[in-house]
């Protein structure tokens, strides 16, 4: 098992979301495993800064939650993740080595998006899509 964050980044009514390069492709929130020795809230606030040059000035936990079924290509067939709501600053800025693009989407053009699977299931719980 892999331990995961995810950042819920909202500005107005738009989310930031990337396209993913790497497998599980689609478009999904920032996110990232936790490193050994570090807590989910210094693993969520490396991840952000890394995937978007962005810096978290709040967040609040809204799920805690083990997916037997979310795997990644590191090997791992399941995530114990924790899914952040994030405030952040700064200009997002692409991490080439991590996505293809990064913007801003409201709730109708994600629900066009093809999303990587592990978002999918974060949005529809949220009653996003």
């Amino acid at each position: 098992m892999h331990y995961s964050v995810g950042a819920l980044i909202k500005e107005k009514d738009k989310y930031l979301l990337i396209d993913r390069k790497k497998p599980p492709l689609g478009f999904a929130g920032i996110a990232g495993h936790i490193d050994q020795g570090e807590n989910a809230i210094e693993a969520l606030k490396r991840e952000v800064r890394e995937e978007s040059g962005l810096k978290i000035k709040n967040c609040k936990l809204l799920f805690k939650e083990g997916l037997n079924w979310n795997w990644c290509s590191k090997g791992a067939k399941t995530h114990y993740w924790y899914l952040f709501e994030c405030e952040a600053e700064g200009k997002p800025r692409l991490d080439k080595s991590e996505a293809k693009s990064i913007q801003w989407y409201t709730r109708d053009e994600i629900k066009k998006l093809k999303l990587e699977p592990v978002w999918r299931y974060w949005f529809k719980k949220l009653k996003i899509i």
